[in-house]
């Protein structure tokens, strides 16, 4: 009698120890289903975890060739060993490693010579996991500074009901809107006018009153790069405090220009030689060189920040000062920043930056060449460059970013902020390892992408021609 037709099934076998010796993709692990969202009942062999891990993470886009972020992705390889050696390290736990504390103090003392700190050697400040935490410490200072003032002139802000603010423009990172939600301070925003793609110094003057804690001005927007006039925001500040007595300091967003400017534009004044600066925050893991996970902040000094805003902890063993807002984290990226300061030395740092710079101006004229962008900046303060389109067409700066993943370039495209964000832009940021036979490729990859929307119904053409081969 023939039996029904069933489904072939698998033979069922239980895998043991005997699983370590088989070829890797034969193993048990990788065969069945991983749990995502549990914790599997059992092990498995660190290499099979490995492997697991790897393959999912080949999902993910190159590093090198994401051109929208600020971020470092190279290092050298002795930078590499050093991190490696320190991982195990806890920053904050200076009693038991009290080198890596100097190595800390260090760097805050270098960058305080680096932006003309009147005595380098005694200024206050600490690393953080980044820039964000740096600006949330300075905006912090501030406020206690306006506290200070009000308590001392009999206008206790508790008493009052009085509610602080911060003089910021529009183009600020969203750190600082972070700032001021969660410390209840009132965000004063200045909008962009015209064609500007930074903050008027004289309006961000303008908003100010008695209850401002301080205006931000930012080297080096996340935007198109462009630097704010942090000169001109000071004199007209001076003027404000001429007319009203209202003295009001500033702090210097320098997330990323403050690791550049020091080297390709000396002769700039935005820095502690201007006395109305007091604070000022940088990420090392941006210009500084560094992989993600260190920022800085430096007072101008110790008298601009605040005794209350220090804690005297015991921990382990002693008792330290902090004044960070994270708390444990890796010495590594501390030790990192602090080979690259020695390992580059002033020189070097302007070395990799000119190289930089000249990548970005370099491929801002070549951009400029293809006939359908108009440039809004060219590398000339960051070494950074963001366009828009001259005229509506078929396609959009969202189509060209999304196009141009298909060899895995990352070239975001964005909105302007408020009061222009009808204007959407497209910007790449040049880091160390971008190197000109890298943007050629960039740059051909765009022009491919141009000729294939110049192939689709509905095309307009460019003011430079039909198509955009060259």
């Amino acid at each position: 009698m023939s039996q029904p037709n069933t489904p072939l099934q698998p033979p069922i076998r239980k895998y043991h120890d005997s699983d370590k010796v088989r070829p890797m993709y034969a193993r048990h692990s990788l065969l069945g289903p991983t749990p995502r969202h549990s914790i599997p009942r059992d092990g498995m062999a660190p290499s099979t975890a490995y492997n697991l891990i790897h393959d999912e993470l080949i999902l993910d886009g190159s590093s090198r060739f994401n051109l929208a972020t600020f971020c470092s992705t190279w290092m050298e390889p002795e930078a590499h060993k050093l991190m490696a050696e320190t991982f195990d390290k806890n920053m904050i736990d200076k009693d038991e490693y009290p080198q890596t504390a100097e190595l800390e103090m260090r760097c805050v003392h270098m960058l305080a010579e680096l932006w003309n700190a009147p005595n380098a050697a005694e200024t206050i400040g600490t690393s953080t996991i980044g820039s964000s935490e740096a600006c949330m410490l300075g905006g912090l200072a501030l406020k206690w500074r306006w506290r200070r003032r009000m308590r001392a002139a009999g206008k206790d802000p508790e008493r009052n009901g009085v509610r602080p603010n911060l003089v910021l423009g529009t183009n600020t990172q969203v750190c600082w809107h972070k700032f001021c939600r969660y410390w209840d301070v009132e965000a004063r925003e200045v909008a962009l006018e015209g064609a500007e793609v930074v903050t008027d110094p004289e309006r961000a003057a303008a908003a100010c009153d008695e209850n401002t804690i301080g205006v931000v001005s930012v080297l080096g927007s996340t935007f198109t790069g462009h630097y704010e006039d942090v000169q001109a925001l000071s004199a007209a500040l001076d003027a404000l405090q001429a007319r009203t007595g209202l003295d009001i300091p500033i702090h210097v967003d320098g997330a990323s220009g403050g690791f550049v400017a020091p080297f390709l534009q000396p002769e700039l004044v935005w820095d502690f030689r201007l006395p109305r600066v007091k604070s000022i925050n940088t990420s090392g893991h941006k210009y500084g060189l560094v992989y993600p996970g260190v920022g800085w902040i430096v007072w101008r000094e110790a008298a601009d920040l605040d005794e209350d805003l220090i804690f005297k902890v015991d921990y382990l063993g002693g008792t330290m000062p902090t004044l960070a807002i994270n708390f444990s984290r890796p010495a590594s990226q501390i030790v990192a920043q602090y080979y690259n300061l020695i390992r580059l030395g002033r020189s070097g740092y302007r070395a990799v930056h000119e190289a930089c710079r000249e990548v970005a101006i370099e491929l801002a004229n070549q951009i400029a060449e293809l006939g359908p962008f108009e440039m809004l900046s060219t590398g000339l303060d960051l070494p950074v460059l963001a366009w828009k389109l001259k005229q509506p067409s078929n396609w959009t700066l969202y189509d060209l970013s999304d196009r141009l993943r298909d060899r895995g370039w990352q070239v975001p495209a964005y909105r302007m902020p408020a009061n222009r964000d009808e204007t959407v832009v497209q910007r790449i940021v040049v880091r160390n390892g971008f190197t000109h036979d890298l943007a050629g490729m960039l740059l051909r990859d765009m022009k491919r992408h141009l000729d294939w929307f110049a192939s689709q119904p509905g095309f307009t053409p460019s003011p430079a021609g039909v198509g955009f081969h060259h």
